[in-house]
């Protein structure tokens, strides 16, 4: 009796989460995830002005700073807090410009601290359940909300909300919740895509810093 009670109770929760799957919610935000990958994939490269910001809760604090990225496939050259990184696919270099040091890494796919530059257009494409969370104005802008939850609960965050814009399909907003309180918002200023780039743009010229200094931590 009690081995049948399990099963008939295994069964009611599969058949609840199965319905619970394919929610409304659920699938309208697959519907709009879909279109955001659509439309990214579309793009040969984008450049992003943007914020970044860290926000944190418990002191009641936030800052903030102004920077420039440009992406390409897993390619990327960000601008942040003085700070240039180059990243060609495998290497990632830090050119510290206020203290004349670059570092040389190779970074862990699987170290997710914070959000990383290569992949903020297409964060929600691995690793995650979602739900649509309602709409709103952004910037004069309609925009979607979901949210995202890691399959993974080890991760530091407990969730990021994804502002969709409602016209184009294109992210305006991502909000990375932190479990120690600590948030971290990129918030899209101006978009342009299809930009002119070159290999050269992801690597870090050592021949045009030569008073650069070099460490490598591979």
């Amino acid at each position: 009796m009690r081995n049948i009670f399990a099963t008939v109770s295994l069964m009611i929760f599969l058949a609840v989460s199965a319905v619970s799957a394919q929610s409304p919610e659920v699938l309208k935000a697959k519907e709009i995830l879909d279109k955001v990958s659509e439309v990214t994939q579309s793009y040969n490269s984008i450049k992003a002005d943007f914020t970044f910001s860290l926000e944190n809760t418990q002191a009641d604090i936030t800052d903030s700073h102004e920077g420039t990225i440009v992406i390409s496939d897993d390619k990327y050259k960000a601008t942040v807090m003085n700070v240039d990184s180059y990243f060609d696919g495998e290497t990632l270099w830090t050119h510290l410009k206020e203290v004349g040091e670059v570092n040389i890494s190779t970074p862990d796919p699987m170290d997710e601290t914070t959000l990383s530059p290569a992949n903020i257009f297409n964060i929600h494409e691995d690793g995650f359940r979602y739900i649509f969370a309602g709409e709103d104005n952004l910037k004069g802008q309609k925009v979607n909300i979901i949210d995202l939850f890691p399959e993974d609960r080890d991760k530091p965050y407990s969730r990021i909300k994804l502002y969709v814009n409602k016209n184009n399909n294109h992210i305006s907003k991502i909000m990375q919740l932190g479990k120690d309180g600590n948030n971290y918002i990129i918030d899209i200023k101006e978009m342009k895509t299809n930009v002119p780039v070159e290999p050269s743009m992801f690597e870090f010229d050592e021949e045009a810093h030569p008073d650069v200094d070099v460490i490598d931590m591979r």
